[in-house]
């Protein structure tokens, strides 16, 4: 199946795939030539994720993985009705899993300007409860610093502390974690908000949505077979695979380039 980010955030969701799902395949995207989506117009992302997912059906795949928020944001519902296979995002899981945890209804939005804007979560959230109160906060220095050589250092603390002002001033109980990159600097999060309140990332969830909907459309592969991946970035395939081990928590070998032109071509 193929899985895709702006850059090596998603490989965070990749993870719990490998980990529930060992017996599939999966290519893996990363688009860091137009990294980072956030800042961009959701026209921009859409189109990018359009010409991604159209590429990723040239390299047989049977799903589509939209592992990173501003992409889902910004372009699920087009790429499920333009590509041929199942398209599952990560914004819906993370909602659903913010509105079971929350227990007095005020729930937090940390995610890339992109993401806030698109309003997506503000939709699902309040489907699911029209009694949470959801409030986002844009946080456009987060995925520079957590791609930078020193995730954790005293930048990306005082960074998170600005952003959490207005949700601890705002008294919420839950934060949805809207960014595939933030989960590694979770622990600096959890710091700076407190064990009080609960941090809602969705990737086992996200996995399993994916593990459901392979079985539902009856796609799966055997469960005794060992599943192989492929790595693809528009990027720097060097810099890929140093920092992509990180974010994977596993080696990561060989990585392909793949040209912007190679996407659009796809997509025409």
């Amino acid at each position: 199946m193929g899985v895709f980010d702006s850059g090596v955030g998603g490989l965070t969701v990749l993870h719990e795939c490998l980990v529930t799902m060992g017996h599939e395949d999966f290519v893996y995207l990363g688009d860091h030539a137009r990294l980072p989506y956030g800042p961009r117009p959701l026209a921009e992302i859409r189109r990018f994720a359009l010409e991604i997912g159209g590429f990723l059906e040239t390299q047989g795949v049977k799903l589509v993985l939209v592992a990173c928020n501003a992409a889902t944001s910004a372009a699920l519902p087009q790429l499920q009705e333009e590509l041929r296979v199942p398209v599952v995002g990560v914004i819906a899981p993370e909602a659903h899993a913010a509105v079971q945890a929350t227990r007095n209804r005020r729930v937090g939005l940390m995610a890339t300007q992109a993401t806030v804007s698109a309003r997506r979560y503000d939709e699902l959230v309040h489907a699911l409860d029209a009694g949470v109160d959801l409030v986002p906060v844009a946080c456009p220095r987060l995925v520079p610093l957590i791609e930078s050589d020193d995730p954790f250092a005293a930048e990306t603390t005082d960074a998170v502390r600005e952003y959490a002002d207005p949700l601890k001033a705002a008294g919420v109980d839950t934060v949805v974690l809207g960014c595939t990159h933030y989960p590694l600097v979770r622990p600096i999060l959890q710091r700076v908000f407190g064990r009080g309140v609960t941090l809602v990332f969705s990737a086992e969830e996200t996995a399993r949505e994916v593990a459901e909907t392979l079985a539902r459309k009856g796609i799966e592969n055997d469960t005794s077979r060992e599943g192989t991946y492929r790595f693809l970035t528009t990027g720097d395939p060097t810099a890929f695979r140093t920092m992509g081990a990180r974010f994977l928590m596993l080696p990561i070998t060989e990585v392909e380039h793949v040209s912007l032109d190679e996407l659009r071509a796809a997509a025409a």
